[in-house]
C-alpha cells in the first residue's frame, strides 16, 4: 500500500546530472501562424530521481518528453542525455541511444497484440542485437519482477489493465535504461491497480537507479516524486520540491 512506502520527499542522494536541456525552443509553422510547443525550456534532471511534469493539454509536456527522447528535435537549444548532445547523433546512434538509454511507458500500453507477454518483453532486446535464448531468459527474469511470472505465455487480451501495464513496465526495463518516461502510466488504471504501479515504479527508482520522468495529474504520484515541474505554454511555470509542498487529494499547497 502507499501509505506504507518510506519517505521519498529528500533530495536525490545522487545529484550528478543525466538530462540536460539548455534553453530548448520547438517551432511548428513559421510567421503568425507559428506554434511555440517549447519556448525556452531550461532543466536539469538528476539521476535516480522522479520528476513529475504537470500542465494542461497542449502546456508542451509530450513535446519535452520528445526531446528527451530523441524523437524530436529542438528548433534552438540542447539537450544532453549522460553528457551526449542528442542533436549531433546520426539515425543509428540516435537509435541505439533509445533503444538502450530510455525507456518507455505509455497511457495506452502499446503492447502488441498478437505477441504473448514475454514476446512483448523480449522485442526490445532482440532489436538491440541479444540472442534469442538470452532474451527469453532474461524476459522470464523480468515478467517475475513485475508480478507476472505466471502470466508470461498470455496475450494483451488475457490480461488486466494493470496487467497490461505491468508488461509495458517489463518492456520499458527490458534493456537496462538510465531514464524511463511514463506518460500518464496510472491515467487508465482503477485506485488499487495505479497504487501498484506507483510502488513498482518507486521500486525501480530505489532498486535500480532508474531516473524516471512522468507526466501525471495522479495526486499520488506526486507525493512520491522528488520534485514537480509545472509546464505551461511551452515554459517552465514552478519547479518544486516535493518535501516543500502539501499535497492532498484535488489540492496542492506550498509547505
Amino acid at each position: 500500500m502507499l501509505d506504507s512506502l518510506p519517505d521519498h520527499s529528500a533530495e536525490p542522494v545522487h545529484r550528478d546530472t543525466v538530462i540536460r536541456a539548455l534553453n530548448v525552443k520547438r517551432y511548428y509553422g513559421s510567421g503568425e501562424t507559428v506554434t511555440r510547443a517549447l519556448d525556452g525550456i531550461s532543466l536539469d534532471v538528476y539521476r535516480g530521481e522522479y520528476l513529475s511534469i504537470m500542465g494542461p493539454s497542449g502546456s508542451g509536456k509530450s513535446t519535452l518528453f520528445n526531446m528527451i527522447g530523441g524523437i524530436d528535435s529542438p528548433t534552438e537549444g540542447m539537450v544532453f542525455i549522460d553528457e551526449i548532445d542528442v542533436a549531433q547523433l546520426d539515425s543509428f546512434e540516435l537509435a541505439w541511444m533509445r533503444c538502450h538509454k530510455i525507456g518507455y511507458i505509455f497511457q495506452s500500453y502499446n503492447i502488441l497484440p498478437v505477441l504473448t507477454a514475454l514476446e512483448n518483453v523480449t522485442l526490445p532486446m532482440l532489436f538491440a542485437g541479444m540472442s534469442a535464448d538470452d532474451a527469453r531468459k532474461k524476459g522470464v527474469e523480468i515478467l517475475k519482477k513485475v508480478g507476472l511470472g505466471d502470466r508470461i505465455f498470455h496475450r494483451p487480451y488475457e490480461l488486466s489493465g494493470g496487467q497490461q501495464q505491468r508488461v509495458a513496465v517489463a518492456r520499458a526495463i527490458a534493456n537496462d535504461p538510465v531514464i524511463i518516461l511514463a506518460d500518464e502510466p496510472t491515467a487508465n488504471l482503477d485506485v488499487n491497480t495505479g497504487r501498484e504501479m506507483i510502488e513498482l515504479l518507486v521500486h525501480l527508482k530505489e532498486t535500480q537507479g532508474i531516473t524516471i520522468i512522468s507526466a501525471t495529474h495522479d495526486m499520488k504520484m506526486l507525493d512520491i516524486s522528488d520534485r514537480i515541474l509545472w509546464i505551461s505554454d511551452g515554459k517552465i511555470d514552478r519547479l518544486e520540491e516535493r518535501k516543500n509542498l502539501d499535497i492532498r487529494i484535488g489540492a496542492i499547497d506550498e509547505g
